[in-house]
């Protein structure tokens, strides 16, 4: 059904991607989604960048801590390499597209397509009767993301390719419902990036994450030298030495996941990094990796901490971005209310 009313899309190319603003960010955002943004940008592609206040309020934020969250992700993203100039940063509350379109897509999407969303089983747990109903609908919002912007590629990590395909089929049906072929492009996934899943420090078979209660599971961005090279150092690991070839990690997943960060860190391939390492012990890979931590993320953690000692630059930002993005939402919503049958006055 979908690939029919594809073809007829012929918009410019645009790229959309954002972060939920809940908890610090780690190295693992910054490897996965940080650094693909900027290289992005420095392709010139056109990237719409935006702050998930929205996405993060589907269950309980500390209303005191939000803002402050939006403004660290924000910072993250300057730090990172983005240029506002060039690049469009702003929070997702600040552009009221985003909700209507929400409500609009809700209309089209079904039931079932929900049901069939692992995330909510994994995040609702057991008792999904308690979970907010914004949880259970924020794969329509973040297809209302993408599509208010006619987002055609989106960088996409393997834990979100069914929301991506879900966002494919609300655009295919909605053109097909009203019979605007090519309204809403079929955005395709961005898959390659810097690094596949980080892991966690202390489980390498669990993905870094903000929300895990051990803050030694993750590098923050904003940790300092002395704390990275302590995680590291406390990293879980296993007693033999590093193998000599990748199918020698195949069952390691503590050492795969140090191998990784070190290959995506130093921009080489892991098989580089055995070439090096491969029958050293972790005594003396730790502080290599350690060492390659520090350095590559001390630019990007001393740049967040000015930004954060200046909330107004990062306001700036924020307010600009805004208003560039709305200039392009506002009017694909009034488009979609018209097609709706929406009463124009």
């Amino acid at each position: 059904m979908t690939e029919d009313v594809s073809s007829a899309y012929a918009g410019p190319r645009r790229i959309l991607s954002g972060i939920q603003a809940s908890g610090a960010l780690h190295l693992g955002n910054y490897l996965g989604a940080l650094k693909r943004f900027t290289a992005l940008q420095d392709q010139g592609a056109p990237c719409f960048l935006f702050v998930a206040d929205l996405h993060a309020i589907t269950v309980w934020q500390d209303p005191a801590l939000l803002a402050a969250q939006t403004r660290e992700i924000a910072a993250a993203y300057l730090a990172s390499g983005l240029d506002p100039a060039r690049s469009v940063i702003f929070p997702q509350s600040a552009v009221r597209a985003h909700s209507e379109l929400a409500w609009i897509l809700n209309c089209t999407a079904r039931l079932g397509w929900l049901d069939r969303m692992t995330q909510f089983k994994e995040k609702s747990g057991k008792h999904k009767e308690r979970s907010s109903v914004g949880l259970y609908t924020y794969p329509v919002l973040q297809a209302a993301d993408i599509l208010l912007y006619k987002a055609t590629e989106v960088p996409t990590g393997e834990d979100q390719k069914q929301h991506l395909e879900l966002t494919r089929d609300i655009a295919g049906k909605f053109n097909t419902d009203f019979g605007v072929p090519g309204f809403f492009p079929l955005p395709e996934p961005l898959t390659q990036g810097p690094a596949p899943r980080v892991m966690s420090l202390r489980d390498g078979s669990a993905k870094m994450s903000k929300s895990d209660p051990s803050d030694q599971s993750r590098i923050n961005l904003t940790d300092d030298a002395d704390t990275i090279v302590s995680k590291i150092k406390k990293a879980r690991t296993d007693p033999e030495p590093l193998p000599e070839t990748l199918d020698g990690l195949a069952e390691r997943a503590e050492a795969r996941n140090l191998v990784t960060l070190y290959a995506a860190l130093a921009d080489i391939s892991r098989e580089a990094v055995l070439e090096q390492f491969g029958g050293q012990g972790f005594g003396a890979f730790k502080p290599a990796l350690a060492e390659l931590a520090v350095q590559s993320l001390a630019p990007v953690t001393a740049e967040m901490r000015r930004l954060m000692a200046a909330p107004d630059e990062i306001d700036r930002v924020l307010k600009d971005g805004a208003e560039r993005a709305a200039a392009v939402a506002d009017p694909v919503v009034d488009d979609v209310k018209r097609i709706v049958g929406f009463w124009r006055g």
